[in-house]
């Protein structure tokens, strides 16, 4: 008993040390928002869930909006989703309303305007579905690619079946048009030719490591079975074959954590911590967390680090912050000084070292 005793005094000492390096300010007050991107070093793009482009200003601390032409579901768990920047140009994941009852995880883009987004359809997930859950979505540039990850829309084995995009990672060119060495053209014929992965959930978290050049996910599992990891070219995560340590809602078996012929996630959260999104840290501003997954929860509203590259076993992931910041969305480093911008449910927050 003794031993345990101490084992979670030294438990908690990690994590008021690890909250005593960081010093957090709220910045500024949001209506659900979904995602942050810089645009330079001192505006950021915002999206609200609910279907406002916001700009915001660090140095004057203002928030304005921008108008778009955007047709948005913000029904359920659909809204504005992802947003990117770069050169002058603007890349948004949505979940787009195409009846009354279906909607589908879009992806526009647009030349930058701080008024006016004028923006252009240059991928639609197929089918359209009558749902309100999982549109996924985040957005990564690499050269000149657009990867994004689609959810499966709660229809569970969708996400095995390569001719239909729910549950996948799809790649396709920045203007929209088709990779000629995506795994449909190689050794996935019966895929449709954007999909790059398949067998995921809800994947709300995708980003580009600068230290192998791979993108790695999170995706939410169900009760159970959140998960970092891989992507992987070509590759099967088994949803909803797997169950990744995760039940049913209902509580029954799904399937198993992981089993031969699928890829296997870096680590595994069971019970669920309502995973959401993450950035592999780079700065100088916690340098000590370099190389390091970042990720948020939003049902635990905690952010923790995974020291994980280039180990063949990861250990509990630390706690960096919990119950500070509220259900965590997004998560952004500044570009030049590595400071940690936040978004929560209701608003930006700065993280700084004291």
């Amino acid at each position: 008993m003794k031993f345990y005793i101490v084992l979670f005094s030294l438990y908690l000492l990690v994590i008021y040390n690890l909250h005593s390096k960081i010093s957090v300010s709220k910045l500024s007050k949001l209506n659900n928002p979904w995602s942050i991107a810089f645009i330079n070093d001192n505006e950021i793009l915002i999206t609200e869930k609910r279907g406002k482009i916001k700009l915001f200003n660090i140095n004057e601390k203002k928030l304005s909006s921008i108008s778009h032409n955007l047709n948005v579901n913000s029904q359920g768990q659909g809204g504005l989703l992802d947003i990117v920047y770069k050169n002058d140009r603007v890349w948004i994941s949505y979940s787009e309303k195409i009846s009354s009852s279906l909607s589908t995880t879009s992806i526009a883009t647009s030349e930058f305007n701080v008024k006016d987004l004028k923006f252009t359809n240059i991928f639609q997930s197929v089918p359209p579905i009558n749902s309100g859950f999982h549109f996924g979505s985040r957005l990564v540039l690499k050269n000149n690619y657009i990867f994004a990850s689609i959810g499966e829309r709660g229809k569970g084995m969708i996400a095995q079946d390569g001719s239909q995009h729910p549950g996948s990672i799809i790649r396709i060119h920045k203007d929209g048009s088709i990779p000629d060495d995506n795994p449909h053209y190689l050794n996935r014929n019966s895929w449709l030719p954007e999909i790059y992965q398949i067998g995921l959930r809800n994947p709300q978290g995708l980003e580009l490591s600068h230290l192998d050049d791979h993108l790695y996910t999170t995706n939410h599992g169900a009760r159970g079975g959140d998960f970092f990891g891989k992507v992987f070219f070509g590759g099967n995560y088994g949803w909803k074959i797997l169950g990744w340590g995760g039940k049913n809602y209902s509580g029954t078996y799904i399937g198993p954590k992981w089993k031969e012929g699928f890829n296997k996630a870096i680590y595994y959260w069971v019970p669920s911590i309502g995973i959401s999104s993450f950035v592999i840290y780079k700065g100088e501003e916690f340098s000590y967390l370099n190389g390091q997954a970042i990720i948020g929860s939003l049902k635990y509203e905690t952010l923790y680090s995974i020291n994980f590259f280039g180990k063949t076993t990861v250990s509990r992931p630390e706690i960096l912050l919990q119950n500070v910041l509220g259900k965590i969305r997004d998560i952004e480093i500044h570009p030049k000084t590595g400071k940690i911008f936040v978004i929560s449910k209701e608003y930006l927050w700065l993280l700084e070292k004291k």
